[in-house]
């Protein structure tokens, strides 16, 4: 039976409008964003190795290949810029750049002032020991009554507390003046910022005396929700798009590889 001309118009005007070729044809529409071609990027210069200028003043460093490789993975081009830190969240904020990506830690009050992706890395706490110290489980039991020193008032003196209770905690005035404590063997062990601790460890100032003990200690609670990639805040599309890039990144591990590239030792 033939349809009706006015019915064979509205027939083909319905299947035209759902017809994946005829959909493909359809315009974007006017307020749909424009694809991005480049990533404007702040970073410090004067943090190294996360960020700093090299011998022929080129930007460099892990948070500097961090940005390449996100940027490689939104294939986009990379602007990458240094300023100063104290100028970086609110260069953000008035639009100057995409993104910040210069070690700045989740934390309340920079949340206050931008978004943040996912962190790329923590900040976690160890344990070290001189090498030539027994080598005793690093658990609140295996180190019961034995003089673990840390800075006075610091989230590692606070973590001890909570749940090595019966470790004897020493607490000093600075991180140098635990270091020296324990080299001179006033203490049997200190806990205190990985990072830090690593560059201490690898460095001439530690002369080698000592080692990481144990793994590492993450809870945010005390030490923090670690490091992310600052947005401006609302731009949930960037802030996905970064995300969805660090994940690739991570589990091609190619961040393990830019950490290693960068550090003298795991801390993690």
């Amino acid at each position: 039976m033939r349809l009706p001309l006015s019915m064979t118009l509205l027939l083909a005007l319905v299947l035209g409008a759902t017809h994946p070729a005829a959909a493909a044809e359809q315009p974007a529409p006017d307020n749909a964003p424009p694809a991005r071609t480049i990533l404007r990027v702040l970073t410090d210069s004067d943090y190294p190795p996360f960020n700093y200028l090299d011998e022929e003043g080129v930007l460099t460093g892990f948070n500097v290949d961090v940005a390449r490789a996100v940027c490689q993975e939104l294939v986009v081009s990379c602007d990458i810029r240094s300023a100063g830190w104290d100028s970086l969240l609110p260069a953000l904020a008035r639009g100057e750049t995409d993104a910040v990506i210069a070690s700045i830690a989740i934390t309340p009050r920079t949340l206050a002032e931008a978004d943040f992706t996912e962190r790329y890395y923590s900040m976690p706490a160890r344990f070290v020991s001189r090498k030539n110290a027994p080598k005793r489980e690093v658990s609140p039991e295996g180190l019961e009554s034995r003089r673990v020193g840390v800075v006075k008032g610091s989230a590692h003196e606070a973590y001890l507390a909570a749940f090595f209770p019966d470790t004897q905690i020493t607490p000093f005035e600075t991180e140098e003046a635990v270091r020296e404590a324990l080299q001179q063997a006033k203490i049997e062990a200190l806990f205190g910022d990985a990072h830090s601790l690593m560059f201490w460890l690898s460095g001439t100032l530690s002369a080698g005396c000592c080692e990481f003990r144990g793994g590492a200690f993450n809870d945010e609670r005390y030490f923090g929700d670690g490091i992310g990639i600052a947005v401006r805040k609302g731009d949930i599309q960037l802030k996905t798009e970064i995300d969805k890039a660090l994940v690739k990144i991570r589990n091609a591990g190619r961040l393990e590889e830019l950490y290693l590239r960068s550090f003298p030792m795991q801390v993690y």
